[in-house]
């Protein structure tokens, strides 16, 4: 590999304009993981095929297979940006159609539009669907836009321009400053000043420091960090770069689960292209700054997320906590003193440089500012990646950005916050969604899961799935987290088969608070949240499992009974004769009963009878 030395960026993103410019036409085709999974690199390479053969009658058009749109629900997406057009739910058999048609005699295709849920209106720029309309991206700014795998796109887009203007006009001290002045907080879930973390780690004495990029992400249901990483990897590496100048570090990793090869895949490729163009490694842009990027692939445990775990994976050990203090700023990988932000966090670095600290703050509120990617997903027409300013209510994201409840349903709640998060009900839809908003309401920002629930949710059976979710994952160091999930677990299974007392309510509620306290790391010290949060906001419900043996929402299979309807049954026997328990008993031409006791619910019954008069009944 050849390295450019004494690169002149001005002169290079002269060149990459000009690249782009030589594209013609750009089809951005989605080609995120969601949308790869759906057949994108399909839709893409018929692109290819037809751009390279179909002779076009006014221009040239060139596919860009691009990251995530944010637009999940739609994908295959297919953007058209100087035609300003979006077509949603693209397979490669529609693309003849959007070539002959749309680029070659400029007709829209009218049938791969974006339709409104509420109007039934077909919309054919991202402008003016609801879903991106309502959005201010920063850090996806270019997610969707560009070609992950080619710097030079993310130079002509003003790529790598931050870093070269603080090596040439600032003092690291002065780079720190402006993170403090802009107010970032970390965007992995603790919302720790990035400022102030950073000078922490700028201040310590030692010859040898590090940088992490936390890409861990293990949040069912999250998938933010993992989109920046396949859709800008440029753009981390920038912001790792620039941090790394400013703290003094010289080498970095960026710790990813192995569950995300393609994000892997392209920041590999994105460090080679940086390290070629003289844009990392030694002398970085011909100044006296070195600065090496490692990935390292993690096993996809949770509690990775947590900063000494991580730490101590990136080293060769098992991924568990370690107590605190001392903290990673003073001994951290290797013993020395290591910055560790997220994905997110180090994305929004390079246009805080860029554009100023005050550009940033005119985003958000006073105490939280900027904007905050969400993954907004479960029962709401719009699910998908999407971003907006800290204190954007909850209905604005739910009813505005998500079109809405599913089949025009009812919102119950939302859960926010990912496993260690908790549930915000109605009451809640109006309050600003920052930091210290939401922990007075019990919840918090995270790293950003909002998975949206409607009436027919079991809301102890939702804390029943987050909790089986942090037991399988605690990495078992403390009894609180190993032991005590354990039991709240089994409590909650014993609720949700209907087989729970009443007495273990307040076990629940004491257990909870319990391993909250005593706790090593904040994995336990978040782990009893979803329990926490539903039995404040859903006691009705535990009671209703306990007490009546019933399942308010008709969700939890155990509490559900299988009746024979005696107007209807004509006595054939037919269902006692498929009964795999023999949990059916009567005369023949006389109404059969089900045994309750007996019964195990498998519904063979009900398929069998031939008068329609067997029913669950929650």
């Amino acid at each position: 590999m050849t390295v450019i030395t004494n690169i002149d960026l001005k002169a290079e993103k002269e060149k990459a304009e000009k690249f782009v410019q030589q594209m013609g036409t750009r089809v951005l085709v989605c080609a995120g993981t969601g949308c790869v999974a759906n057949g994108s690199m399909e839709v893409y390479k018929r692109f290819q095929d037809l751009g390279a053969n179909v002779a076009l009658k006014h221009e040239k058009y060139t596919a860009v297979k691009t990251g995530c749109h944010g637009f999940c629900e739609r994908g295959v997406l297919v953007v058209i940006p100087d035609k300003h057009v979006t077509y949603v739910k693209v397979k490669a058999e529609d693309v003849d159609e959007i070539v002959e048609k749309h680029l070659v005699n400029n007709e829209i295709v009218e049938r791969l539009l974006y339709i409104e849920p509420a109007t039934g209106k077909s919309i054919k720029k991202n402008e003016e669907i609801n879903f991106y309309a309502k959005q201010d991206r920063t850090s996806l700014i270019n997610c969707g836009k560009l070609n992950p795998e080619d710097v030079n796109e993310y130079i002509a887009n003003g790529g790598y321009e931050a870093l070269n203007k603080i090596l040439d006009q600032n003092i690291p001290e002065q780079v720190c400053q402006e993170i403090t002045e802009s107010g970032l907080r970390g965007r992995g879930g603790g919302g720790f000043p990035t400022g102030k973390k950073w000078n922490f780690v700028r201040i310590a004495e030692d010859n040898k420091k590090y940088i992490i990029c936390n890409g861990d992400e293990g949040d069912p249901g999250a998938f933010m960090d993992r989109s920046i990483m396949e859709g800008d990897p440029h753009k981390v590496l920038e912001g790792m770069a620039i941090s790394a100048y400013a703290v003094g570090a010289d080498e970095g990793y960026i710790y990813v689960r192995a569950e995300y090869p393609l994000a892997v895949q392209r920041l590999r490729i994105a460090i080679g292209q940086a390290e070629e163009r003289g844009l990392l490694g030694k002398n970085i842009l011909g100044k006296d700054f070195s600065f090496t990027v490692h990935i390292k692939e993690g096993a996809g445990a949770f509690v990775c997320g947590e900063e000494t775990a991580l730490i101590v994976s990136i080293e060769g050990e098992r991924g568990m906590p370690k107590s605190k203090p001392p903290f990673p700023a003073n001994k951290g990988l290797f013993g020395k003193p290591t910055l560790i932000n997220n994905v997110e966090t180090f994305a929004n670095i390079p246009l805080i440089i860029s554009k100023g600290a005050k550009w940033f703050r005119g985003f958000g509120t006073e105490t939280s500012t900027g904007t905050k990617t969400f993954a907004l997903t479960g029962e709401v027409n719009n699910t998908g990646l999407i971003e907006v300013p800290m204190g954007t209510t909850l209905r604005k994201i739910i009813f505005d950005i998500g079109g809405g409840i599913r089949n025009n349903g009812k919102f119950k709640a939302v859960q926010i916050g990912g496993p260690s998060g908790g549930c915000l009900t109605e009451e809640y839809l109006d309050i600003p969604l920052d930091y210290d908003s939401l922990i007075k309401a019990g919840a918090m920002v995270g790293s950003g899961g909002l998975v949206v629930l409607n009436e027919d949710t079991c809301m102890v059976e939702m804390a029943r799935f987050f909790m089986n979710f942090i037991q399988n994952e605690s990495c078992g160091k403390c009894v609180p987290c190993r032991d005590g999930t354990k039991n709240i677990l089994k409590i909650l299974e014993k609720i949700v088969a209907g087989k729970a007392v009443l007495t273990d309510i307040d076990l629940l509620a004491e257990l909870s608070l319990a391993i909250k306290d005593g706790s090593l790391c904040g994995l336990g010290k978040t782990a009893p949240n979803p329990v926490l949060s539903t039995l404040k906001h859903f006691r009705d419900e535990y009671m209703a499992h306990i007490v009546e043996k019933r399942c308010p929402a008709g969700a939890c299979q155990a509490l559900k009974k299988i009746i024979i309807e005696k107007e209807l049954c004509k006595g054939c026997s037919k269902c006692a004769r498929q009964c795999p328990v023999n949990a059916i008993e009567g005369k023949v031409k006389e109404p059969f009963t089900i045994d309750q006791e007996k019964c195990i619910k498998c519904g063979a019954c009900i398929d069998i009878c031939p008068f329609k008069a067997i029913s669950i009944r929650s």
